[in-house]
């Protein structure tokens, strides 16, 4: 990881401690449909690879693809009246940005949340530190797939060998991979070291001041 510059954030799961508003999230549009609630700590497992994807793990067995279609609406319209209900950045992440931004690193945070949610969360809690935000949006493929890691390097002028990526589950590593650049997985999010491990990843950090000595000691 010589000459980093740049670093790039996973939203959820990350930076963002989103994971109780999601949960109630599906859980209203399963209810809603008759069908049985899942616990938090399944969700922790079904997300990381959009809302599609955690809803085809939270529903039942052999629910068709229209059903999971027609559910997304109501989660959609549900999450964005509730999204901010116990949303919150994880311990110690703005410390961490501050003093990456005091020293001089570009940020920037890429997820597979809708771009338009994921620029209104950036703005309301990052704003000061990470100057560019993306998220799934149309000609643009999700993660895994490098396209929203290079649109950010794009739009930051940086180089894939000046960056570092942070993520918390085997999509990020995925992603990182992908992009052909370091991954840095945090254990605080949605991932637990052994899944990380199956996946491939090799670099890890409990706390962010872990994260922040990894990525100095690369400058």
């Amino acid at each position: 990881m010589d000459g980093i510059t740049t670093v790039i954030f996973d939203m959820d799961g990350t930076v963002l401690n989103t994971l109780d508003d999601l949960t109630a999230s599906v859980n209203y549009v399963l209810e809603k449909f008759g069908m049985p609630k899942r616990s938090k700590e399944e969700y922790r497992q079904f997300f990381g690879n959009g809302i599609k994807y955690a809803l085809k793990c939270a529903v039942p067995k052999g629910t068709s693809d229209e059903v999971i279609e027609e559910m997304l609406p109501y989660f959609r319209t549900h999450y964005n009246e509730h999204c901010l209900d116990k949303t919150g950045p994880y311990d110690g992440i703005l410390e961490l940005m501050k003093k990456l931004k005091e020293k001089g690193y570009k940020m920037a945070i890429v997820s597979n949340k809708i771009d338009s949610a994921v620029k209104e969360l950036n703005e309301r809690f990052f704003s000061e530190y990470v100057e560019v935000a993306i998220g799934e949006k149309e000609g643009i493929k999700r993660k895994p797939a490098p396209d929203t890691v290079f649109a950010a390097l794009d739009e930051l002028n940086s180089k894939k060998e000046e960056a570092v990526y942070i993520g918390d589950s085997e999509v990020d590593y995925q992603t990182a991979v992908n992009s052909e650049i370091p991954c840095i997985s945090v254990l605080w999010g949605f991932r637990d070291k052994e899944r990380l491990i199956r996946e491939g990843a090799t670099i890890f950090a409990d706390s962010t001041e872990e994260v922040f000595d990894i990525i100095v000691s690369q400058k």
